[in-house]
């Protein structure tokens, strides 16, 4: 085999043969604690991590060989990537694996907010029947405004391309991705004409709670606000109170703040238990990119990497 890679999360199967077809062993190791991953990468060219661990630097320090971390999911924000790639080892995401995912995921949550579907539900398994009260509004016509047009925004867009809808984006690391028939726009005019907002930013430092009172006041309009990327870009109480006095219409959040809910503090439980019960507001558990497709495209994603960097590597 021409190269060791150490695996500490479980993955799809279909991860072991396709590492085999490029000439990899993979030493699968789902159950190994934390504090044993050090020790482990002896001599291992590669690492596959998805959410078990925070990989800093001093975790591979003595792992003179290793190449590449790879994380087999979208965000890096559990890797130290600067440091790490400063030491010579390459970090690789898998962004592309879930992103048609996450795109039809943000969709449906548009289309459940807009139509009152959840809440309708819920109402018509108690037999309380109440149409006019669940009139929902429509997408066709509407300005979406897209904040972060990496993977899952373009996803977002291509998926909302039949609605009839106008869309802006705005992208403050790579604004030339974005391209007609979605309008490139500075955010301050996405603040303006905007009537929904969905956000797929990555969670760096710069990044949290981007979205924070100030962000909320700078609409003109009562918005529907969307959230499938990472909990620490919106500013939890400043959302709550905003949509409180209905400056945000309503809100889908598929990541949370803290999303260990049974360690909440005081005020995330408080808040917590207003987002839970409100009839304007839908929680799902950080699936937007969870399906059985998307799990093994991401295996796919980053064996085609991987293979990429190490014939690049020998040459």
């Amino acid at each position: 085999m021409s190269a060791r890679i150490l695996i500490i999360d479980e993955l799809h199967p279909s991860m072991f043969p396709m590492l085999q077809s490029i000439g990899v062993e993979a030493i699968y190791k789902p159950e190994i604690k934390p504090v044993d991953v050090r020790e482990a990468l002896a001599g291992m060219d590669g690492l596959i991590v998805r959410s078990k661990m925070r990989i800093t630097a001093d975790v591979v320090a003595e792992a003179a060989n290793l190449k590449f971390v790879a994380r087999a999911g979208a965000g890096l924000d559990n890797i130290e990537v600067e440091k790490l790639e400063q030491m010579g080892i390459h970090v690789l995401g898998a962004n592309e694996g879930n992103s048609q995912a996450v795109g039809e995921f943000t969709l449906g949550l548009l289309l459940s907010l807009m139509r009152n579907i959840p809440r309708s539900n819920s109402e018509v398994a108690q037999k309380v029947w109440l149409r006019e009260e669940n009139r929902g509004e429509e997408i066709s016509g509407r300005t979406i405004g897209i904040i972060g047009f990496g993977n899952m925004g373009q996803s977002f867009a291509r998926v909302l391309t039949g609605f009839g809808c106008r869309m802006l984006a705005y992208d403050r690391f790579a604004p030339e991705k974005i391209n007609l028939p979605v309008e490139r726009v500075p955010l301050e005019q996405i603040q303006e004409e905007a009537d929904v907002i969905s956000l797929h930013i990555p969670y760096i430092k710069e990044n949290l709670h981007f979205a924070n009172d100030s962000f909320f006041r700078s609409f003109s309009k009562s918005i529907w606000f969307l959230n499938t990327s990472r909990g620490d870009v919106v500013d939890q109480q400043a959302l709550v109170n905003h949509l409180k006095a209905g400056s945000v219409k309503g809100a889908a959040l598929d990541v949370l703040e803290n999303e260990k809910l049974h360690t909440l503090t005081e005020q995330q439980q408080q808040e917590f238990e207003f987002l839970a019960s409100a009839p304007n507001v839908i929680l799902t558990p950080h699936i937007a990119g969870w399906t059985h497709e998307s799990y093994v495209k991401i295996n796919e994603v980053l064996v085609q990497k991987i293979q990429r960097l190490l014939e690049k590597r020998n040459g």
